[in-house]
């Protein structure tokens, strides 16, 4: 509670007290009892202030928080060789990598780990993560596939393109995992094209199937599928095969070895891109 000069008042029970010991009365009127009146304005939702702050206008500059320009994201294009110097890796190369795989295959962790390890920044979207930010009415396929489901995965797919092209227009390498199958190349590989734009990668990571029933038996929640739907995934994502697109069988590496794989596959993608 402020008086007519705008100083601010004390407490009405420190005020009293300090009035009592003989303390001058501030300046001014006595402040009427009850709750402080507020001047007629616009209905404001419950819960917010009656005052809020006001920001001075003008144009922002470096030293004003909370004006950073960041540039839109666009389709993103196909990257420029790396230098001769850099040989077989792209860690100085801001690029977008689509990892597809089966569900066990191990392409998440393999994702999120060759992202740690490298000397640019360098972003990882799930797809199953974003999938799963839809709370309630979330559409499991594993309770059957049907229209809500798949729209939204489509709907992810969506969402993730769109966050690639924003890490990558502000000089971010963003690398996306997801489940695409190449018997369904408009929703899929297509899909994944329009929304990120002709310089993204893809790389299948595509072991065999015992692996990626034991990798799968060591999953758990919504992630976790039965052996059957793990089989029959791992039979469509067999059609890669001939596809044109490089294939990392990751069987018998572990994940620093895969990792280090796919990074010179990538810089063979980059040198020569795959037709897709």
């Amino acid at each position: 509670m402020q008086h007519a000069m705008g100083a601010p008042l004390p407490p009405p029970h420190e005020a009293g007290a300090a009035w009592a010991q003989g303390a001058p009365h501030p300046a001014g009127p006595p402040a009427p009892h009850g709750p402080p009146q507020v001047p007629p304005g616009p209905a404001r939702a419950p819960g917010w202030t009656a005052h809020a702050p006001q920001h001075p206008q003008g144009p922002a500059s470096r030293d004003t928080t909370g004006h950073i320009q960041l540039p839109p994201g666009g389709p993103v294009p196909v990257p420029a060789p790396p230098p001769a110097a850099a040989g077989a890796n792209t860690g100085s190369t801001t690029l977008a990598v689509l990892l597809i795989g089966p569900a066990g295959a191990g392409k998440t962790t393999v994702a999120k780990y060759w992202a740690q390890h490298r000397r640019v920044p360098t972003a990882h979207i799930s797809l199953d993560d974003v999938r799963e930010w839809v709370c309630s009415g979330f559409a499991d396929p594993q309770s059957g596939w049907n229209d809500h489901s798949e729209a939204q995965y489509r709907l992810a797919r969506r969402t993730c393109g769109f966050a690639a092209r924003n890490f990558l227009a502000n000089g971010i390498s963003c690398i996306v995992d997801d489940a695409v199958f190449p018997d369904r190349p408009v929703v899929g590989l297509g899909g994944w094209k329009r929304h990120v734009g002709p310089g993204l990668l893809p790389v299948v990571i595509l072991p065999g199937l015992e692996i990626v029933l034991e990798r799968n038996a060591q999953r758990g929640g919504n992630r976790r599928l039965s052996d059957e739907e793990v089989a029959r995934i791992h039979g469509r994502m067999a059609g890669w095969y001939g596809s044109g697109l490089p294939i990392i069988d990751n069987s018998q590496y572990d994940v620093p070895t895969t990792a280090r794989v796919l990074d010179e596959v990538l810089a063979r993608s980059i040198a020569s891109p795959p037709s897709w």
